[in-house]
């Protein structure tokens, strides 16, 4: 039999795992402003303080004022919300699919979007270059972001599907029997219910699509065309690295993503927890 007390000193301790388990993953992101606000000589010390005692924001200039800054901002939001709204209209319609229809092949088309998500960039690299070169696509931000819609189609088809299977099939067979059709009865019922569902699906699509470098790199050579994570490797150069800059450019990249988590985080958290569901 559970004590009251036994059961507070469980919630007690959970909470303590969970702050530890917290400040273990913002740790980097505190380490990365920490550096951006540190002065040059500070950064180049053989002592590092964990707590910035003379801050600077000479750092944030220098990577705002380092030319290209604003245009690869551009690239990267274009190529980015592109394959993310491609990628949740196409991935909803596979989702609903799969959730409603039965159809030969059916188990097997999900098993090979489960495959397609583990497989690595890395792996892609190669065939997606040589496509890309055969079809005179290199150096284009369309065919970039097509790179990125059929890498994210997958995660954002599987995830979805979990959440169209977590809505009752009645309710949309109640709503037909009021009289709409079923395109109304998806528009007025399922895509409602759907809407935490799509907002943490674009979420971690938009991530996994922002945060892309290698095919950025090795698809578009002409600078004026590069995205963010591009861009950013221009702190790394011959002479060394520019590591306030670089963490201060690091900080000026999060921060889209960050706002962007901070406007939906209410309704992301009901759609993870709403899509953890079997199916």
């Amino acid at each position: 039999m559970i004590t009251k007390k036994s059961a507070s000193a469980r919630k007690v301790t959970g909470n303590v795992v969970a702050l530890v388990v917290a400040l273990f993953f913002a740790f980097p992101t505190y380490w990365m402003v920490a550096t951006a606000l540190k002065p040059r000589k500070e950064l180049l010390t053989s002592g590092y303080d964990l707590v910035p005692f003379s801050v600077t924001g000479s750092n944030f200039a220098t990577a705002w004022a380092k030319p290209g800054f604003l245009n690869s901002l551009g690239n990267s939001l274009l190529v980015t919300l592109s394959a993310v709204l491609a990628s949740i209209v196409i991935g909803l319609l596979a989702a609903l699919a799969l959730s409603r229809m039965r159809f030969r092949g059916r188990k097997g088309f999900v098993m090979m979007l489960l495959v397609a998500q583990m497989a690595p960039f890395e792996a892609l690299l190669i065939p997606m270059f040589l496509m890309m070169r055969d079809l005179d696509l290199l150096d284009r931000l369309p065919a970039l972001a097509l790179i990125y819609f059929a890498v994210t189609l997958p995660f954002c088809a599987w995830t979805l599907r979990g959440f169209v299977n977590g809505i009752p099939l009645e309710l949309e067979e109640a709503a037909m029997v009021d009289g709409c059709g079923r395109w109304g009865a998806f528009r007025r019922v399922t895509l409602p219910l759907l809407g935490p569902g799509l907002v943490a699906t674009s979420v971690f699509a938009f991530v996994t699509a922002w945060n892309e470098f290698l095919f950025a790199l090795s698809l578009v050579k002409d600078q004026a065309k590069e995205t963010l994570p591009v861009w950013l490797s221009g702190f790394q150069t011959a002479f060394g690295t520019d590591w306030g800059g670089a963490m201060a450019a690091s900080a000026l990249f999060t921060l889209p993503v960050l706002v962007f988590f901070l406007i939906v985080q209410r309704k992301m958290v009901t759609g993870v927890t709403a899509g953890a569901v079997k199916g």
